[in-house]
């Protein structure tokens, strides 16, 4: 069974994400919240499997809820995904970098959120490539703060393999992309994970725009 909190200062979004997810076998809300410093109360509490975090909230938004989730050890085991209405929202890829899993838009079906709480809960991210490519791209236009020399330890493979990750790219597509099996592609990515000294998927979208090797517009 994944455990869910539902974080979002909107009544109605609480009761329409609780709703559909407790129509899932394998899915139970354990806890919601309308605040970022309650989230943290719940979520300490709890330690869900997943958070779904709402961005703009008052009192301590979601950027700054998922960063102090992220950097609790006690909650090592805690993935958040943010919700954002905008898919333009820069404050998405400031919630990414400071730890976010992925990211989710609330006009999303019930079965795209449910995928989504499947994918994080199992470890991986949920960055859908069209959006990823808007908002990274987006944000990323501003100062870099990776230094691109963080890349010179990578083989041309594994740049390949980041430039598609930094696209939301599946393993599966990156394989089809790349001429590689999707297994060879999961290993590449376990090893950039390692290399860079990144948690997940999601950081490595964050390093290849930051570093320069993907190019926003491109």
């Amino acid at each position: 069974m994944i455990r869910v909190v539902l974080v979002d200062d909107q009544e109605l979004v609480l009761a329409g994400l609780r709703a559909l997810l407790d129509r899932t076998d394998d899915i139970r809300v354990v806890g919601q919240a309308a605040d970022g410093r309650s989230a943290l109360t719940v979520v300490r509490r709890e330690r869900p499997d997943v958070v779904l975090m709402d961005i703009r909230m008052p009192d301590i938004d979601g950027v700054e809820a998922t960063r102090r989730v992220v950097a609790d050890p006690q909650l090592a085991g805690v993935h958040v995904v943010v919700l954002t209405t905008f898919d333009t929202d820069e404050h998405v890829f400031e919630a990414v970098r400071a730890g976010a899993a992925g990211f989710l838009m609330k006009d999303s079906s019930p079965d795209e959120l449910r995928r989504a709480v499947r994918v994080v809960a199992a470890g991986d991210a949920m960055l859908s490539p069209a959006v990823t490519r808007r908002v990274m791209a987006s944000a990323a236009s501003g100062p870099r703060r990776t230094d691109p020399d963080r890349l010179t330890g990578l083989t041309e493979r594994e740049r390949e393999v980041l430039a598609e990750v930094g696209a939301g790219r599946s393993n599966e597509e990156i394989g089809a992309r790349l001429f590689i099996s999707p297994a060879t592609a999961r290993t590449h990515v376990s090893r950039l994970l390692g290399k860079l000294g990144v948690r997940d998927r999601a950081q490595l979208v964050v390093v290849a725009y930051e570093s320069g090797l993907v190019v926003p517009g491109s």
